[in-house]
C-alpha cells in the first residue's frame, strides 16, 4: 500500500497495482534453458573454435574470438576465476566428446581486452534494410565497484581517498527490453556526455530518447535535434524558458515541456509524454546487478569494458529465449 496526500493534506492509502504473468509455462522453460551449457557452447562456436582469418605478421593466434567470448561468457555467468574457467572448459570438452584443445587461462586473459564484442543476439530475426521500425530508447547509468578494497576493510578503517568506481551507461529498447548500447566510463564522466556515443552504437532508427534530468543539457538537445529524435527529458527544478538573441521564446522541446508542466503538473506530464517508460532502464540495471553482481572482476580498464559488454550480450540472449508477459490485475 502507498500513502498519498489528498487536497486537504490528510493521508490516504492507494492500493498497490498488481500484475500477473500470463505465460508462466513458457517463461519457466526459458528460465530453465538459461542453464543449458549448449546455449553458450553451441554448434556455431564449436565449428569456429579455431582462428580461421588472416594472421598478423608474427602473430600466433590459435583460437577464434568466438571461442574466447564463449569462455568469458561462461566465466561471467558462473562467476569463475580464469583458472577455474580453463578447468570448467576442459571438463565440458571431455564430457561432450569433442576433439578440441582448450586455451589456457593466460591466453583467455590476454585476449580479453582486445575483443570486439557485439551485444546484439546473433540469431535474432533479421530485419531488412529499409523496413526497420523506429525504436524508443531509454538511457540511464549506474555505478559498478572495481577490483580493490573490500567491504570489510571499508567498515573497519573507513573509505580510502583512492577508492573509486566505474559508471555503466545503458540504452534500452523500452518495447523489447533489449540492451541496444552500452558504455563503461570512469565516474568523472557526465551522463549527458554519453548520450551521443550511446545513440551512435544503435543500428535501428530511433524515434524517442528518454532520460532523467541529468540529460537536460544543451548538447544533448542539439544532438537529438540533429538526428531528428524526440527528447523526453524532464527539465530540472527551477528551469527557465530558453530564448534567442532577441529575447524571444524559442520553439524548443524543453520550453514546451516547461509550459506543459506548469499547465498540468509534473506527474501528468510524465504520463502524457511517456517518461515513465524510462523505468525500463532502471529494470535493466537491476537485472544486470542481480545476475552478475555489482562489481567488475577484471583489473585493466579495457578488460573491464569487454567484461561488461559480454554480460550485456548474455542479458540480450536471455531476452531472446523468453520473457514474462505481465498484465495488470483489475
Amino acid at each position: 500500500m502507498t500513502k498519498i496526500k489528498n487536497t486537504t493534506g490528510a493521508s490516504t492509502t492507494k492500493p498497490k497495482e498488481k500484475y500477473k504473468v500470463k505465460n508462466w509455462p513458457a517463461y519457466n522453460r526459458s528460465l530453465a534453458n538459461r542453464g543449458r551449457i549448449t546455449l553458450w557452447l553451441s554448434d556455431d562456436v564449436i565449428v569456429s573454435w579455431y582462428h580461421q582469418g588472416e594472421r598478423q605478421p608474427g602473430g600466433k593466434v590459435k583460437y577464434s574470438d568466438a571461442c574466447i567470448i564463449c569462455l568469458l561468457s561462461i566465466k561471467s555467468l558462473f562467476r569463475l576465476g580464469f583458472r577455474q574457467t580453463e578447468g570448467f572448459g576442459r571438463s565440458l570438452i571431455s564430457l561432450m566428446g569433442l576433439d578440441l584443445l582448450m586455451p589456457s587461462y593466460t591466453q583467455i586473459n590476454r585476449r580479453q581486452g582486445k575483443l570486439k564484442v557485439s551485444i546484439r543476439a546473433q540469431d535474432k530475426q533479421k530485419i531488412e534494410e529499409g523496413s526497420r521500425q523506429k525504436i524508443h530508447i531509454v538511457v540511464d547509468s549506474t555505478g559498478l565497484k572495481v577490483y580493490g578494497e573490500g567491504e570489510w576493510k571499508t567498515r573497519m578503517h573507513g573509505v580510502s581517498k583512492r577508492r573509486t568506481w566505474l559508471k555503466l551507461h545503458l540504452a534500452v529498447n523500452e518495447q523489447t527490453n533489449d540492451l541496444e548500447a552500452v558504455e563503461l566510463t570512469t565516474n568523472a564522466i557526465d551522463d549527458a556526455e554519453m548520450a551521443e556515443p550511446l545513440v551512435k552504437q544503435i543500428e535501428n532508427p530511433i524515434c524517442k530518447f528518454g532520460g532523467d534530468g541529468a540529460y537536460d543539457k544543451v548538447k544533448v538537445y542539439d544532438y537529438l535535434e540533429q538526428e531528428e529524435i524526440i527528447p523526453i527529458i524532464p527539465p530540472r527544478e527551477g528551469a527557465i524558458i530558453w530564448t534567442d538573441e532577441m529575447g524571444e521564446d524559442l520553439d524548443h522541446p524543453r520550453n514546451r515541456a516547461i509550459l506543459e508542466i506548469e499547465k498540468v503538473g509534473s506527474k501528468e506530464w510524465k504520463k502524457q509524454s511517456g517518461y515513465h517508460r524510462r523505468s525500463k532502464a532502471e529494470v535493466a540495471m537491476f537485472r544486470f546487478k542481480t545476475i552478475f553482481g555489482p562489481k567488475t572482476y577484471a583489473r585493466k580498464f579495457e578488460n573491464q569494458k569487454t567484461e561488461v559488454r559480454i554480460k550485456c550480450a548474455c542479458i540480450n540472449k536471455f531476452n531472446q529465449i523468453g520473457m514474462p508477459i505481465s498484465v495488470r490485475v483489475a
